[in-house]
């Protein structure tokens, strides 16, 4: 199946260059076609364009340029010599500038990691959302999802999507540590602050968004969506570290992340538009943003404590540190109302079946508890703030730490 998939890229390259007057002029090995050295170049035009570290096209397009003007065939034939002997095998064949299994077995780690891939863990941590997008989301597709075919058609672009997203937030979050009291923790945990923040997170999503862009999905909106979530995790970093430094923040950098924050439920939405070729429905585009905001208020009311431990973004820290413990909640209060209020409006003017069967979805989700699209509209449980987190950390390790001594 793979070889067909790369006998099918290559061979749309080959079309590629016919149009475009790509196509070699130089004879293969003495015949009269040019057929094996088109499909070299067909295969270093798609080694060229996967993606490596930080390089634009237009750096690597200079890069070769300027080395092919030094390189000359005893060049070649010296660094066949000093390659490995399964490596000239592979060079001979031409193996090295496909995407194949060995190729990437061969590739160094950085190479590897620059490359579009996920991990397990990301991959398990983005399952129980890529479930709630389709059970929430295919319905505003037309889409059942009690049909196997409409979910397994278009999983893969979703989950991979989706774990990637994950893969990066975890990095982000890993920056978020509470600074330990021991020095040398500390200095550890502020160097890998130093280190994400001085890494663009541009750069880190670039290979997403050339997975996308090479699979035709790609568009102005959807990109748009995706440096959402870099301004999101930007945000997420300013606000957090604030707190750990007892800093003041800002409201309105507090509203912003949490409208920012559901931005892959709205890269997947509109992927899906894309994969179904349908135009992407504003109603429901700003329907869904009301919802998906209150859907990560009450996810964030759910992790609270544990938002706590962690040093990530919840609005609840985030209103007691501006309005104070006591008066938090009543903040808070106003605004899920307000939205509220918004949601119901926007509702009216949905088609009444599906505004009936997101109804139902909502309901399934509040019952089922834990993280989930229907949000408890109208039922809130705003837990107790904590007014002094740190002491709160103290104290929930102890107590973890003691438990772990008593197994």
């Amino acid at each position: 199946m793979e070889a067909l998939l790369e006998l099918e890229r290559v061979q749309r390259v080959l079309s590629l260059m016919s149009s475009r007057g790509l196509c070699s002029t130089l004879s293969s090995g003495g015949g009269s076609g040019g057929g094996d050295t088109d499909r070299f170049l067909a295969q270093f035009l798609l080694f060229m364009v996967q993606p490596f570290d930080s390089l634009s096209m237009e750096k690597k397009f200079l890069l070769i340029s300027e080395m092919l003007g030094k390189v000359t065939p005893d060049t070649l034939e010296e660094v066949q010599h000093l390659s490995h002997p399964q490596v000239d095998q592979d060079i001979s064949s031409g193996a090295l500038l496909q995407p194949n299994k060995k190729f990437k077995m061969q590739a160094d780690k950085s190479t590897i990691q620059a490359a579009p891939m996920v991990g397990f863990d990301a991959v398990t941590r983005a399952k129980s959302t890529l479930e709630d997008f389709c059970r929430s989301y295919f319905m505003f597709h037309g889409l059942d999802i009690n049909n196997p075919q409409s979910v397994f058609k278009y999983l893969p672009v979703l989950s991979f999507t989706e774990s990637f997203i994950y893969q990066l937030d975890a990095s982000n979050e890993d920056s978020l540590d509470p600074v330990s009291d021991d020095s040398s923790s500390s200095k550890a945990l502020e160097r890998k602050k130093e280190v994400f923040d001085e890494t663009s997170l541009s750069q880190m999503i670039e290979p997403l968004t050339g997975l996308l862009r090479c699979q035709g999905l790609m568009t102005d909106r959807l990109r748009t969506e995706l440096e959402s979530g870099i301004q999101y995790w930007s945000l997420e970093r300013k606000l957090c570290q604030a707190l750990s430094r007892n800093e003041k923040i800002s409201i309105d950098d507090v509203m912003k992340a949490i409208h920012l924050k559901s931005f892959d439920y709205r890269v997947l939405n509109l992927l899906m538009y894309q994969l179904t070729g349908q135009q992407v429905n504003e109603l429901h585009m700003d329907f869904l943003s009301i919802s998906e905001f209150l859907v990560e208020i009450s996810d964030d009311l759910y992790d609270y404590e544990e938002d706590v431990m962690n040093n990530t973004f919840n609005i609840l820290r985030m209103y007691a540190a501006i309005y104070g413990p006591s008066e938090a909640p009543n903040m808070l209060a106003k605004c899920i109302g307000e939205a509220e209020e918004r949601y119901e409006s926007f509702s009216k003017k949905l088609d009444p079946s599906l505004s009936g069967c997101y109804w139902r979805r909502c309901e399934e989700a509040t019952k089922e508890g834990g993280k989930i699209s229907g949000h408890a509209y109208g039922t809130w449980n705003i837990p107790p703030v904590i007014s002094d987190e740190e002491s709160f950390r103290r104290e929930r390790s102890s107590k973890h730490d003691a438990s772990a001594t008593i197994i």
